[in-house]
């Protein structure tokens, strides 16, 4: 059984900081594309970041470049999303989520593992 557990969400204010992290049970998961999404309330899920251990590649949305960064620890097991800048639009719920197969992507459904997700709410 693949647990995955997020932290690190909260309240803040616009133009703050938060860094979300995501630790993962199997270790063997870190060899494929791991991903942070949200969902805001009456929206679909969003990709947020894709990160490809293998070519140490990393995507963006274009709602969050140049503000969000998206890295691991491998001896960790940990996935982590470090958040500046923050605005209002950012509030959701936020997932990481690993996939099993190759290839990447900020679409959910290609997505195998996910967490239960961390709630970000950003006032203005």
């Amino acid at each position: 059984q693949v647990q995955v557990d997020e932290s690190g969400g909260g309240a803040v204010q616009a133009g703050g900081s938060l860094r979300l992290s995501c630790t993962f049970s199997v270790s063997s998961l870190f060899d494929r594309a791991m991903a942070w999404f949200r969902q805001a309330p009456g929206k679909e899920r969003e990709g947020v970041s894709c990160l490809t251990p293998s070519t140490g590649n990393t995507y963006y949305a274009d709602s969050v470049k140049g503000r969000f960064t998206i890295s691991r620890d491998k001896g960790k097991n940990t996935l982590y999303l470090q958040m500046d800048s923050l605005k209002s639009e950012d509030t959701a719920m936020y997932y990481c989520a690993a996939r099993t197969g190759s290839g990447w992507s900020l679409i959910a459904s290609w997505y195998d593992y996910w967490g239960q997700g961390t709630q970000v709410t950003v006032s203005s």
